[in-house]
């Protein structure tokens, strides 16, 4: 059994026992249970479910592991030949990090 959530925007698997990295949640601390009611789909056993636009009665209850995850850093390098113009920026993603507990439908 799985179902598509939206958090925070971004439309996600949800699995039971699968670990998920969304964009930064402010207010979540680790250990603490969040549950995601923008359920899209949900498929039983090959049974589908579509939401328009979401799924009636269906919610996925997450547990955070880590309220604040880095993502690899993107280097950005702006250049321009012959006038000796270099530009090095770099970014890294913050990310929560949580664990699908249970798909309730």
């Amino acid at each position: 059994m799985y179902a598509i959530v939206e958090i925070n925007g971004q439309q996600f698997k949800a699995e039971t026992g699968k670990k998920l990295f969304v964009h930064h949640m402010q207010n979540a601390e680790a250990g603490a249970t969040v549950e995601f009611e923008k359920v899209l789909l949900v498929d039983k056993d090959g049974n589908i479910t579509v939401g328009a636009p979401t799924v009636e009665g269906a919610k996925v209850v997450c547990e955070v592991v880590s309220g604040l995850v880095k993502g690899d850093k993107v280097l950005v390098f702006h250049k321009k030949r012959r006038k000796g113009y270099r530009k090095l920026n770099g970014h890294r993603q913050q990310f929560t990090e949580l664990t699908i507990k249970e798909v309730v439908a």
